[in-house]
């Protein structure tokens, strides 16, 4: 499929880019030019960035939209943001795409053949973790999140925590989520698969550089008591509302 080709797709579709960033100067530039190969509505969300990165995301104001605000809120505030900017120019769905350069922009290309097999699904793009560049503690943060996940949905992801996805945004208009941070896309998918949202994994190639030159703004031991936090309510809320919500879908 040639980039014109998807980038009509993606027309024919309503689907937007979403990327979200905080302080990615480094490779901005390369990701939302890369992205421009392949869609003509991109959405940049500047989340309260500090070094040069609003700088370049400027140079490409004519293409692109800009969402920006001077304090950094997270990036569960800054998808919320992007899907807001997103419905308010009439797109149905949103691609994200993270900013640290590590996707493959070439990839929108299996959302789209996807998206056309499963309309309205919540698509998620799924990392190989026999990657030999993948650090350690991603393989375990993510082990964990998908243990937690299963335990709380009775469903099974191989990757819960990639920010490579498409989202059905009819299902995100209203959704007030519980922490406005990183982990915010971990209770995405879980209320999702409360409310019966179809969830498809699709593979994704992923690019790690070497240790020195990675972005990374996951801080291990703060971002994982988070998580922690966080999966300890969602559990508690499974019990209450999770379960009998599935079945009662289910049933009706």
């Amino acid at each position: 499929m040639t980039q014109q080709i998807i980038k009509n797709s993606l027309n024919e579709k309503k689907v937007c880019l979403i990327i979200p960033t905080y302080n990615s100067e480094s490779t901005i530039e390369y990701v939302i030019s890369d992205c421009l190969n392949y869609s003509e509505n991109i959405i940049v969300v500047n989340d309260g960035t500090t070094d040069n990165t609003l700088n370049i995301i400027n140079k490409f104001q004519e293409q692109i939209s800009i969402v920006s605000y001077p304090k950094n809120k997270g990036k569960g505030f800054a998808l919320k943001q992007g899907f807001k900017e997103a419905i308010s120019q009439g797109f149905d769905y949103a691609i994200t795409i993270d900013a640290d350069g590590q996707h493959f922009s070439a990839d929108i290309e299996l959302f789209v053949n996807e998206l056309k097999k499963n309309e309205n699904a919540f698509i998620i793009g799924s990392r190989k973790f026999t990657n030999s560049n993948m650090p350690e503690k991603n393989k375990f943060a993510n082990r964990f999140s998908n243990f937690w996940f299963t335990i709380q949905t009775f469903k099974y992801l191989p990757d819960t925590q990639t920010g490579f996805r498409l989202y059905p945004l009819k299902n995100f208009k209203e959704f007030k989520p519980l922490t406005n941070r990183y982990e915010a896309e971990l209770e995405m998918l879980v209320r999702c698969a409360w409310h019966n949202v179809k969830i498809v994994p699709i593979f994704i190639n992923v690019f790690y550089p070497e240790k020195e030159n990675r972005i990374s703004h996951f801080n291990p031991k703060k971002d994982f008591l988070k998580i922690s936090i966080l999966n300890a309510v969602l559990c508690i809320l499974a019990l209450i509302y999770g379960y009998p919500s599935m079945l009662i879908r289910k049933i009706f």
